[in-house]
């Protein structure tokens, strides 16, 4: 492919609440979607046309402008209210038909697509079989790594998750895609030795992407207004996204007696939640707050709200180490904008990104379910200023060699090589209209 020919590429992002300006902290929407989102840009800007392809529901509109040469389509399926992405397998087929009657009515023609999770890559193989296209699927989370990594009753966890259904769909969707990316070297290898049997000349690992134009450092003067403007005083440490128990906010908290003993001016800021809390999400937060309580800390640990993106970078830049606990995390995008932006991050083992930094260089990384280890970690950079100003310098030099957005999209272009060049096709005909929709008669599938 040459961005010359203006390729047209199509993601599938099915679940979630996938829009130009996602409302982060609504239910599953999060990392991902900023992943597809930021992709999508990059790849406009290196010359090719973008379609977002997802699910619509609750009277979203059926098209959005997101970029020069991306937008997102929607298309229904399951009825018109929010479906968890545990459950949304079973109605792929209907979202499917919807999107094959578009591509049909419009005359659309792709190259190539590229699916994220596992209910978008049974949209996706079963639309590059009918297109006869290459498929590029990229997992982000695996089921058996899920099942196998959390806590809690087997039979709530199955019925919860849909472990067993979402196993033997991921591992048809393997088999059958043309490529698998891995956004760590774990994942990949996890993809290879585990029931899933992927030969290993069929992933690539292409790590998520940060936003180098809105993470960056600052001066110290600058950090420290921030702060004063946040409100904040002290040494803050920071641990923030949705809430959810695999992110180890409890773990987080049993650690943060030993950082106290030894910081008497640290504090915990925990900005968890979302903008809509369901339920359980609510008793969840109780529950840390009650813990916090037990463990005599409740003063020195700052509950927020879910912070809007526009204010993320300013935490970020705002605390004195950025803390990412999790109990398992397929990559852990947040402590790479945290580092970014000059904030010394303490990572856990229990995920994909603590390979990927030097120790004591451009990250400390600990293990979450050894509270007083991963404590002591997180008073270790607060109490050295040298190893806090080391971990500063390099973690923001590492993420922005590593990590940008652009060199994300050139590897994933990279990595086509190895495939059949006679199934990419282009189409430059046209191009001038792509962005020329009729809002004014939003088109409704029927199927």
């Amino acid at each position: 492919m040459s961005p010359t020919q203006r390729q047209r590429i199509m993601m599938i992002s099915t679940h979630g609440y996938v829009s130009a300006f996602p409302e982060f902290g609504k239910p599953d929407t999060g990392g991902q979607v900023v992943y597809v989102l930021e992709l999508s840009k990059c790849l406009a800007r290196m010359g090719y046309h973008v379609d977002i392809l997802t699910r619509r529901f609750e009277e979203q509109r059926s098209w959005e402008h997101v970029a020069p040469r991306v937008r997102i389509l929607r298309f229904p399926c399951g009825g018109n209210e929010f479906i968890p992405k545990e459950t949304l397998c079973d109605d792929i087929p209907e979202w499917v038909a919807a999107a094959r009657e578009y591509l049909e009515e419009k005359g659309l023609d792709y190259g190539l697509i590229n699916s994220h999770y596992w209910d978008a890559g049974l949209a996706g193989q079963a639309l590059a079989n009918y297109l006869r296209i290459p498929h590029v699927h990229t997992p982000h989370s695996i089921g058996a790594w899920k099942r196998d990594n959390m806590d809690g009753d087997s039979d709530e966890l199955e019925r919860r998750y849909n472990f067993r259904r979402r196993i033997r769909e991921e591992k048809v969707v393997y088999d059958e895609c043309d490529l698998l990316v891995a956004t760590t070297p774990p994942q990949r290898d996890l993809l290879i030795e585990s029931e899933y049997d992927v030969p290993r000349d069929k992933i690539r690992v292409i790590p998520p992407g940060y936003d180098d134009m809105r993470f960056f450092p600052v001066s110290r003067a600058s950090r420290l207004a921030i702060k004063r403007e946040l409100g904040l005083t002290g040494r803050i440490v920071l641990a923030l996204g949705r809430m959810a128990k695999n992110k180890g906010y409890d773990l987080l908290l049993r650690s943060m007696p030993t950082v106290f003993e030894r910081i008497d001016d640290a504090r915990l800021l925990l900005a968890v939640g979302s903008t809509e809390p369901s339920d359980d999400e609510r008793k969840q937060i109780v529950e840390l707050k009650q813990l916090a309580a037990r463990l005599g800390i409740e003063d020195r640990v700052l509950f927020r709200d879910f912070i809007p993106d526009e204010s993320l970078a300013d935490y970020y830049r705002a605390a004195d180490v950025f803390a990412l606990s999790s109990r398992y995390e397929p990559f852990g995008m947040t402590a790479v904008e945290a580092m970014a932006c000059g904030t010394p991050a303490v990572v856990t083992t229990e995920g994909g990104l603590w390979e990927q930094v030097t120790w004591g260089l451009e990250a400390v990384y600990a293990n979450p379910f050894d509270p007083e280890a991963f404590g002591h970690a997180i008073a270790s950079v607060l109490a050295h200023r040298r190893v806090s100003d080391q971990l500063a310098k390099h973690g923001s030099q590492k993420a922005r060699a590593r990590f940008t957005w652009t060199g994300i999209a050139q590897q994933l272009l990279r990595s086509l090589g190895g495939l059949d060049q006679s199934m990419i096709r282009f189409d430059a005909a046209g191009a001038e209209e792509y962005d020329k929709i009729d809002e004014r008669q939003p088109w409704k599938a029927t199927v």
